[in-house]
């Protein structure tokens, strides 16, 4: 059953998507289409996020929470689902952090219907998608707007996600460039 759920995720999430083709896997594309963002953004951030090596590559995870600084990865969204309503009894949501975008709970209560929604690897991407088009909106570069999207109040974590996810995004963006092949 775990290889199963293992094999809808990496299906779900492209595993072998950004291996086998260079592009963001479709989810990624959608959510980022819909919210009017590059594709490549989208799935950095969530490479950055919440990310952990599988077969040899850094796949983001659907059901993933980060709670008062300690990452904790789950099975299943159930599991998940049953941790971070426990976590919710022992933390302030400002120090809760869900999904494959890693939303604070505390800072965006309003996005989800319920905390446990923000399980759900297309909600999440859709929030990390708007809120990444906004903080966008506001500074008119993606590396900044990542940085802000980590840590809107800026400082050394900012710069230190901004180092992080520039050289990803162009990791990124080389090897789908490579895949394409030269344009005519």
């Amino acid at each position: 059953m775990a290889t199963r759920r293992l094999s809808l995720a990496l299906a779900l999430l492209g595993g072998t998507a950004v291996h086998a083709g260079g592009l963001p896997p479709p989810a990624y594309q959608l959510a980022a289409a819909q919210a009017g963002i590059p594709a490549s953004v989208l799935f950095t951030i969530a490479q950055q996020e919440s990310g952990t090596l599988l077969r040899g590559q850094l796949i983001p995870w659907p059901w993933t929470l980060n709670v008062a600084g300690t990452p904790q990865r789950f099975a299943n969204r159930d599991q998940a689902c049953s941790a971070l309503t426990v976590a919710l009894t022992r933390h302030d949501p400002k120090r809760i952090d869900v999904g494959l975008g890693q939303t604070n709970l505390g800072y965006y209560p309003e996005r989800y219907p319920t905390a446990c929604d923000a399980l759900d690897p297309r909600s999440n991407l859709a929030v990390t998608a708007d809120l990444l088009r906004e903080h966008y909106a506001d500074v008119g570069d993606w590396i900044v707007a990542a940085g802000r999207y980590h840590r809107p109040a800026g400082g050394a974590p900012a710069a230190r996600y901004r180092m992080q996810f520039s050289q990803r995004w162009q990791h990124l963006e080389a090897a789908t460039s490579s895949r394409r092949g030269p344009r005519s």
